[in-house]
């Protein structure tokens, strides 16, 4: 059984392969979602983006779905919609990863970019 790492809360857990990790996050109690995001969401269907995480290994997830991409395909592939992605594999996720600005590509904020989360 594939374990899926949380890094911020620092805590593991074991899940069957093709489990949802919004809702094994929100089983296990773990934050996906930054105030006002946690009353103002789409309940898991893709819509708003606010369960975006970051996660180590993509390919230790199912492939995104047509609405992920739109959300999340600016961003790279380590960027993922929780409510849209199924667990292959272990893996690591930062819940709440720092937002990627355009202005951050001027040399003055270069320490922002060496920040992951």
């Amino acid at each position: 059984m594939p374990v899926v790492h949380f890094v911020k809360q620092e805590r593991s857990f074991e899940c069957p392969v093709g489990t949802n990790l919004r809702r094994l996050a929100l089983d296990n109690h773990i934050d996906l979602y930054a105030f006002p995001n946690n009353v103002l969401h789409c309940r898991g269907f893709g819509l708003c983006g606010t369960c975006r995480v970051l996660v180590d290994d993509p390919r230790a997830l199912s492939v995104p779905t047509p609405a992920e991409e739109r959300k999340t395909q600016w961003e790279g592939p380590g960027y993922r919609l929780a409510c849209q992605t199924k667990v292959l594999a272990d893996v690591s996720v930062v819940t709440n990863p720092r937002r990627i600005y355009g202005w951050t590509n001027h040399p003055t904020y270069h320490w922002l970019k060496e920040q992951k989360y």
